[in-house]
């Protein structure tokens, strides 16, 4: 029989130490030095989620071009409305959004979160 929870769990592992150069930005300047835990590649349900903040019930994803063509879109429906279902507000922000326009990525997530930019100050 097969471990799903255990096979996932490994995916998360290696997710985590793998990040993306958005996912690196985004954790290492900013997500990891707001005064909330902050879980990166982290398992719900039989999802992972980029990042997710607990207190707030938010899930953050940060999409490449994958997530831009049909069997992406697809899986990215049926797992946001999952999520949803369960209480958790999902917000996805595009590879770019993070190179172009990192400083207004963190105040949105501030704002969401409930905490003031002035508490944080992201890094370019």
């Amino acid at each position: 029989m097969r471990n799903v929870k255990g096979e996932h769990l490994e995916i998360a592992r290696t997710l985590r130490k793998n990040m993306t150069p958005q996912e690196r930005h985004l954790w290492y300047d900013f997500l990891k030095k707001i005064s909330v835990p902050v879980k990166r590649q982290a398992m719900i349900d039989k999802y992972i989620v980029d990042f997710y903040i607990p207190s707030a019930k938010l899930v953050i994803e940060l999409d490449g071009s994958q997530h831009f063509e049909e069997p992406g879109l697809e899986k990215d429906k049926e797992r946001d409305r999952t999520l949803r279902i369960m209480g958790l507000q999902v917000v996805r922000y595009m590879n770019p959004d993070i190179d172009d326009n990192f400083s207004g990525v963190c105040k949105d997530i501030l704002n969401r979160i409930g905490i003031s930019s002035g508490e944080v100050e992201p890094e370019r």
